[in-house]
């Protein structure tokens, strides 16, 4: 059964409180009117940086972040199991420096995230940043996701605000990566957000973990394990076609030597998980799958210590399944003190994904859309890009 949400209507907006994972109703008028934000919030009704005050002159009071989730180029995350959300500024486009954008929302996070490494008399100035996401139904209908404060306390000062390059049609461009914590505030009241736009963003309203945040750049986070363990075969494929051809462009690269896509996996494998050491690749085995030997490193750079794990590679098409067999097999390698790597193109099957979670087996598991997710955080976000990519990488054999 589906849980239902909160709902707002659009006649309540203008009086109502920010409520976690609420929705707010749009209107009905079929123009921008409709937009609920404009309603809730005296900030703009379109694009995703929207916000109260100048970024230029008497500074920014609020901040409202808006994300539809529909761009597969810039695929803002929010991680509801670590409270991270990572959102990517507003140069989208060749055409602009990184700071030249017509809503300035790039200047906007280079301040923010300058002034929230300083003191705690900078952070005063940082404005609250609310994010809302799209509903998931018909109309304007949007949905209350927290409140978030740069950074976050695993980040070094470098990780939080990345500057990357992008090229779109031969042309290089720069835009910003920002990561956020979603703080542990299930409700904004109206009075707050009265003493924001009053200029006393930390009068009596305000949440401890607002006022924490900005006295001691202390993250008290809102983290929301999963209570469902074993995604569905939708869940572990990409829905937008973009990502689908991405996925058949991988599987197409290595049709005839499936046992060539181990060396891939390993390298999709250290996208996600950077500490990953020394990597050794194993013989091919006869169900057309090849495997690596490696050790992942936790701890301070001076006294790591090291964790070995066994990768198993499958390069399958959409419609054939990880099943028990395989994941068994990979169950089999792993000794104590090891954990496993299942890396697929494809879906791990629901009995075989089961046994593995209900057992409690340490298995890392990496279907489709965890590729095509990484491939995009690392710019190969066209299935051309992703080509040109395994051409360079994984090239076939030379026919002599």
């Amino acid at each position: 059964m589906t849980a239902t949400r909160r709902l707002y209507s659009f006649d309540q907006l203008g009086n109502s409180d920010l409520v976690l994972d609420a929705e707010y109703q749009g209107g009905t008028a079929g123009h921008t009117g409709d937009d609920p934000l404009q309603r809730l919030l005296p900030v703009g009704n379109q694009g995703g940086f929207r916000y109260k005050g100048s970024p230029t002159r008497e500074g920014v009071k609020l901040v409202v972040l808006y994300t539809s989730g529909e761009n597969p180029d810039w695929p803002d995350v929010l991680d509801e199991k670590t409270g991270l959300f990572t959102y990517y500024g507003d140069n989208r486009s060749p055409g602009h420096l990184l700071h030249e954008t017509p809503r300035s929302g790039n200047v906007i996070l280079r301040d923010t995230f300058a002034a929230a490494h300083s003191d705690d008399v900078a952070r005063q100035q940082v404005p609250p940043f609310l994010l809302f996401a799209k509903a998931n139904t018909r109309g304007r209908n949007v949905v209350f996701r927290g409140l978030l404060a740069p950074g976050g306390d695993t980040m070094a000062s470098d990780d939080d605000l990345q500057a990357i390059w992008r090229s779109t049609g031969g042309q290089r461009f720069q835009n910003y990566r920002a990561s956020f914590t979603v703080l542990d505030i299930p409700v904004i009241t109206r009075e707050w957000i009265d003493q924001i736009l009053a200029g006393q963003p930390l009068g009596s309203a305000c949440p401890p973990a607002w006022a924490e945040w900005v006295h001691g750049r202390a993250y008290r986070t809102l983290v929301a394990p999963s209570t469902k363990v074993v995604r569905s075969h939708a869940e572990q494929m990409p829905a937008d076609a973009t990502g689908q051809q991405i996925l058949s462009t991988i599987h197409q690269h290595f049709v005839g030597r499936w046992t060539d896509f181990e060396a891939c996996a390993v390298d999709l494998w250290r996208m996600m998980a950077p500490n990953t050491g020394v990597t050794a690749v194993t013989r091919a085995s006869r169900d057309f799958g090849r495997d690596a030997i490696g050790i992942y490193q936790l701890g301070p750079e001076a006294d790591r210590i090291s964790l070995d794990f066994v990768l198993e590679a499958k390069c399958y098409g959409p419609d054939n399944s990880v099943k028990v067999k395989e994941t068994s097999r990979l169950i089999s390698r792993i000794r104590n003190r090891m954990f496993g790597v299942l890396v697929t193109t494809s879906y791990v099957h629901y009995q075989a994904y089961s046994e593995v979670r209900e057992d409690q087996h340490p298995i890392v598991i990496i279907c489709g859309r965890d590729i095509v997710d990484i491939l995009r955080q690392k710019g190969y976000t066209t299935p051309e890009a992703v080509a040109a990519w395994l051409d360079s990488a994984f090239p076939p054999p030379t026919v002599s």
